[in-house]
């Protein structure tokens, strides 16, 4: 006999269930493993342990949980009209969900998460976690928005919640205290003449252009105009994917270089009419975590300097573009930033192209250019000694 238990609807207490497996002995008896086999059949076939049955046991009793409205929140979100998630985002999206969200909410009837109860556990968890202010308030408005997309037939809210934030004990964010790590002229110059040309190009289109690196990363040839000083951005680099989804619409634009930089660029790409400006052998584009752990995040330990990922050039280029005092118009359409008031909707200087690369020749890159880009250089850091075996200390 196999016993097991089963949910019935509009009951209760759950009903004890039991079925035939085969006789003991004789004519039809099983084995030990046969026997096991056909127990796990019987309830398969009751459908006692179906994920359907579960789901649908669970939420005639306690409703929707939190887990399943995430997914019904994430799908809209990318689905609507107005302002979509793009699908480059989603997986960041997910691994937050699945990470800190999911395992502390995911379980409970949406109803139970709508409770301060609830969501206090979930920041408690996120500042025990030692995040930044600025990710558990990104958390907490996440998880408050899978809640808040729980709506009737008429598209009211069914948890209209107004959270207190000293309630929930959820952190200030401190635009002072925020980590913006950054480098001087003289620590680019050195990334300048790291000893991949490859790496050493990208350091150099980066902080003279203020692209994102997936922006510089996902270059084509064909977007190189003007004899290379002026990049068309039109898509970039995703991991090894190439997407026309940009970060803003602003994104969209095109960046003017100066001359110096230019005939890097062509020296870089000797007579190469297609394909990415920066590949991988395989012909993908490549890694931005090789650039940080293999040459950034060294270089900068070397100098002393916080840690700091590939956005350390944008920083550096906006800073020397105020340095220089370039039109705040100029600098927003390089930079791909949105116009802050009426006037710089009515602005038209962006278009104005010859203004753009006078500028650019003007203000320079702001740090030493190398001569030649595969002229031999300096290496990227020195390696570690590994100590001898006097030297270890038992």
């Amino acid at each position: 006999m196999v016993r097991f238990w089963k949910d019935i609807e509009g009951q209760e207490n759950r009903a004890l269930m039991r079925e035939r497996i085969c006789p003991i002995f004789g004519p039809g008896s099983m084995n030990r493993c046969e026997r096991t086999r056909r127990a796990k059949q019987i309830i398969a076939e009751s459908q006692a342990d179906s994920a359907e049955y579960f789901n649908r046991v669970v939420k005639q009793q306690f409703g929707v949980t939190f887990k399943e409205q995430s997914k019904t929140w994430l799908a809209r979100c990318q689905a609507r009209k107005r302002k979509p998630i793009r699908a480059t985002s989603v997986p960041t999206i997910q691994g937050a969900l699945e990470k800190w969200i999911l395992p502390q909410l995911g379980h409970l009837p949406l109803s139970e998460s709508a409770k301060y109860s609830s969501m206090s556990a979930l920041v408690a968890k996120l500042n025990a976690a030692a995040l930044s202010a600025q990710t558990v308030n990104a958390y907490f408005r996440m998880a408050k928005a899978v809640v808040e997309s729980a709506e009737d037939a008429e598209g009211n809210p069914l948890y209209a919640r107004k959270w207190d934030a000293e309630k929930l004990d959820l952190p200030l964010v401190e635009t002072s205290k925020q980590r913006r790590p950054s480098i001087t002229a003289e620590v680019m110059a050195d990334l300048a003449q790291v000893k991949n040309p490859k790496y050493r190009m990208v350091f150099i289109l980066a902080a003279s252009s203020g692209c994102r690196i997936g922006e510089i990363l996902g270059l084509e040839v064909e977007n190189l105009l003007d004899d290379f000083t002026t990049l068309r951005i039109t898509q970039q680099a995703k991991g090894s994917v190439l997407t026309n989804e940009l970060k803003t619409v602003n994104s969209e634009r095109f960046v003017d270089v100066c001359p110096g930089v230019a005939a890097l660029l062509k020296e870089f790409l000797r007579g190469q009419a297609t394909g990415l400006v920066f590949s991988s052998r395989r012909g993908k584009p490549i890694n931005p975590s090789n650039l940080r752990t293999r040459v950034i995040h060294p270089l900068l330990k070397k100098n002393g300097l916080p840690q700091g990922g590939t956005h350390i050039f944008r920083r550096f280029r906006i800073t020397w573009l105020r340095e220089n005092s370039v039109q705040p118009d100029i600098e927003r359409f390089w930079l791909g930033h949105a116009n802050q008031t009426v006037g710089d909707d009515y602005s038209m200087l962006r278009r104005n192209v010859k203004l753009r690369k006078q500028i650019a020749d003007k203000i320079g890159p702001g740090f030493a250019l190398p001569g030649s880009i595969f002229a031999p250089m300096i290496p990227n850091v020195p390696k570690m000694a590994v100590p001898t075996e006097e030297e270890v200390v038992v």
